[in-house]
């Protein structure tokens, strides 16, 4: 029998914070100060067009319909049903999971 030795997975926040350390090292070995390359004229200026650009993405293609999804999907299906059944384990009393499953006949039913 052969043993897989591949793992799968990405990497870890340790990982990511240890990385991120490494580059701060990296560039302040190299005399590079992030505050100087992010407070150029030039940085704001890409950073102002790319937020720009976003802005408009954002308000011509994706603000209806995921603004659609949050209010109308997510909020009034799935919080309110979550909410309601939060508050009926606080109460004691059976969720809508108990109520609408399936019984076998000689079982006794959470009502």
């Amino acid at each position: 029998m052969q043993k897989n030795t591949k793992q799968k997975g990405g990497i870890s926040i340790l990982g990511i914070l240890l990385l991120g350390l490494l580059l701060i090292l990296v560039l302040s070995y190299f005399h590079i100060s992030i505050r100087a390359v992010v407070e150029s004229p030039d940085t704001q200026d890409n950073l102002h067009y790319v937020g720009g650009g976003s802005k408009s993405i954002w308000n011509d293609y994706f603000k209806e319909p995921l603004s659609y999804l949050w209010n109308d999907v997510f909020v009034n299906i799935f919080w309110a049903s979550f909410i309601n059944n939060m508050e009926r384990i606080r109460d004691g009393q059976p969720t809508d999971y108990e109520v609408y499953a399936p019984t076998f006949p000689g079982n006794k039913s959470p009502q």
